[in-house]
């Protein structure tokens, strides 16, 4: 019996030392984002339509606009899901539908620039 719970432990212990694959989203500010992600080698999308894209957008940013789901969908294929994807679009409500969507497609560590382009272009 000893042997049994001894064995019964040790796999519960195994379980729950595993790497937790939970999506997370983050909500990020302009300081997070001029330190940790403007100028870097990163997945940085612009969600907006390609006409506000075009008007103005943060610098290495990729434009896939949520507003087309099945498009939207296709677009973020070509993501990597285990790297950070940081999200903004004008004030923040078409980011956060678009972090939901990366999050239910399996992504796992989503940023979303809530304040969106209009916190950007103010001084």
């Amino acid at each position: 019996m000893k042997h049994s719970t001894f064995c019964l432990v040790l796999l519960l212990f195994s379980f729950s030392c595993k790497k937790s694959t939970s999506s997370e989203i983050t909500i990020i500010d302009k300081d997070f984002l001029l330190d940790e992600v403007v100028g870097k080698n990163v997945q940085l999308v612009d969600v907006r339509t390609q006409e506000e894209y075009e008007s103005g957008h943060i610098e290495g940013a990729i434009n896939f606009n949520v507003i087309n789901n099945e498009t939207f969908l296709e677009q973020i294929d070509s993501l990597n899901k285990d790297e950070p994807v940081y999200l903004y679009c004008k004030m923040g409500g078409r980011s956060n539908r678009a972090a939901q969507l990366l999050k239910d497609q399996g992504f796992t560590r989503i940023y979303d620039y809530s304040a969106g382009y209009n916190d950007w272009v103010i001084d």
